[in-house]
């Protein structure tokens, strides 16, 4: 079933000459990874501000389990039912990887001592240590940052994971990690993944590759 729906979706900036996403209509399902691949300019980064609710679409609808997101609260959404990854991981530098991990639920009411242990089954989750989650991001790898990042991702029980270039900081070994465990978290426990990449190898590793030009979005 569908978890997001796009529905001929048109963005267009002010003053600007064309349509920055032109009349895109797709749907998006739990269990699945999808990427999205495009030159710089194709439209790929607007899309993604779409699918978060960060903006609403010009023309057309986006629509989160069957409501427009128009008719939304978006702060409740953007909490509540999507989490972000960035090529940059956005890890909080003085806090250490538990408490960035404890931080999202912790938003959301949730108690330090009820969010310490959920904190600690997802970093174990993704590979990382006890003894690595009382260290601070900048006394941690590339890879090992990207997975914290993930972990704290799903802190809020969030079933759409948004990746804005996860693994453009990272080498192909670490690359390669992330894929499996992205892949992992679709196939094994019904997230909903959607990627947007240059990598090539990360494309080829989805369920569905988009590619997008000129706004447009096209299977294949």
């Amino acid at each position: 079933m569908s978890i997001l729906t796009l529905d001929h979706v048109t963005y267009k900036y002010k003053n600007a000459h064309r349509a920055a996403v032109s009349e895109v209509s797709c749907m998006f399902e739990e269990g699945n990874v999808y990427t999205i691949v495009g030159p710089s300019g194709s439209g790929k980064s607007t899309l993604l501000s779409l699918l978060a609710g960060l903006d609403l679409p010009t023309g057309g609808e986006v629509a989160f389990d069957g409501s427009s997101l128009a008719g939304l609260n978006l702060d409740l959404y953007r909490r509540e039912s999507i989490s972000m990854i960035f090529q940059a991981f956005h890890l909080f530098p003085l806090l250490t990887v538990m408490e960035n991990v404890c931080f999202p639920m912790e938003l959301c009411g949730v108690s330090p001592k009820d969010a310490k242990p959920r904190a600690a089954s997802l970093l174990e989750g993704v590979g990382i240590t006890k003894e690595q989650m009382q260290r601070f991001p900048s006394k941690l790898s590339g890879g090992e940052r990207q997975r914290v990042a993930i972990a704290r991702s799903l802190a809020s029980n969030a079933k759409i994971i948004l990746g804005d270039e996860p693994t453009g900081n990272l080498d192909g070994a670490n690359t390669q990690n992330i894929i499996e465990i992205l892949s992992g978290l679709a196939h094994e426990k019904g997230y909903c993944v959607i990627i947007v990449t240059h990598d090539l190898e990360v494309a080829e590793a989805a369920d569905v590759a988009f590619r997008m030009r000129d706004g447009e979005l096209k299977v294949g």
